[in-house]
């Protein structure tokens, strides 16, 4: 704690890019106009990185979107970091409401935004919400492993330098900067925001440290689910056979296995996960099922489907008649 009376924004950003080899790279930040991503921008101003950029997603969704642009197009002008605006749509009625499609819109940007490394302004607080978020959604071990301080979509590298530091020290080091504040973060309505304004608030009264145990707990997950996907890495390798995998040795696998090596296979071609009631009944029918029958599961982006011995992943084969909808999919 007493460090963190001493923390300087920069400092722990230059750090951050130091352990993870990324002050050489073409960096690029992740400007919303809130508090957190401008203190961000500055605290990488500051460090004079060369070929410093900055992306704003536009998502349209709120009568004030045109404002939040301008505001991140004065700002990034008087520091003098190029900026990119990229106008994007958000698919609804896709499942998992409003927050998570806009979420899928965003990450789409990133990834073909083309930056080397992209620099997100997550923090401690951040991490909890989603910790507890995922957990009360009864996500597993990947989920509550909450938000990855490294992660890579597609050809780029995300970054999050400040999820070891709590929300309050990144507010006390944004004073006086200026933001914008996007009014459907005070909305209860949506499930993130009611965990951050009702439920964390009464946490922190009772349990002063919850932010950060929460995390440190979503640390824990992660590093199970590593282990996890080293097991799943070896399973793959016995059982593979070209891009299929062989029936008689997925079924000397214990169901729990199974479903691990099925989800570790899904997150690798980057399909989404059934929930966790129809992957139970896949597994057991990929168990028990009799040598004529063809087990399949069909999932938005494609088909996992038992033929000729092997268990075949399908691309595109998604769309038949009485499927479920996609919106029971989750991670």
């Amino acid at each position: 704690m007493a460090a963190l009376k001493s923390w300087l924004p920069e400092a722990h950003l230059a750090a951050f890019l130091d352990t993870h080899g990324a002050l050489n790279e073409r960096l690029c930040v992740g400007l919303s106009g809130g508090r957190d991503s401008v203190l961000l921008l500055h605290a990488a101003a500051a460090l004079h990185l060369e070929g410093l950029t900055a992306l704003h997603v536009h998502h349209g969704l709120s009568p004030n979107a045109d404002r939040w642009v301008a505001f991140c197009e004065h700002r990034c002008a008087a520091l003098g970091i190029p900026l990119t605006v990229v106008r994007t749509s958000v698919e609804r009625g896709q499942g998992g409401g409003l927050e998570a499609a806009a979420r899928t819109a965003r990450y789409r940007a990133f990834a073909d935004y083309g930056a080397q490394t992209l620099l997100l302004a997550h923090h401690q607080d951040d991490q909890a919400e989603t910790v507890l978020f995922n957990l009360l959604r009864g996500s597993g071990v990947s989920g509550a492993a909450g938000i990855p301080p490294v992660r890579f979509l597609g050809a780029v590298r995300i970054l999050r330098p400040w999820l070891d530091v709590p929300g309050d020290v990144i507010a006390r080091h944004a004073e006086g900067l200026g933001w914008v504040e996007d009014e459907s973060n005070a909305n209860p309505a949506f499930s993130r925001n009611f965990l951050r304004h009702e439920i964390l608030p009464r946490l922190r009264r009772r349990f002063s440290a919850c932010s950060r145990l929460l995390a440190q707990a979503g640390g824990h997950f992660a590093e199970a689910d590593s282990l996890l996907g080293e097991l799943a890495e070896i399973d793959w390798a016995r059982c593979r056979e070209g891009e299929a995998a062989r029936l008689t040795t997925l079924r000397q696998l214990s169901s729990s296995r199974l479903k691990n090596l099925l989800r570790w296979r899904l997150r690798q071609l980057g399909w989404r996960v059934p929930v966790a009631a129809r992957l139970d009944e896949f597994v057991r029918q990929l168990q028990h099922s009799a040598p004529d029958r063809h087990p399949a599961l069909y999932l938005p982006e494609g088909c996992l489907r038992v033929s000729g011995r092997a268990l075949h992943w399908q691309p595109g084969d998604s769309a038949t008649p009485g499927d479920p909808a996609p919106s029971n999919l989750v991670e």
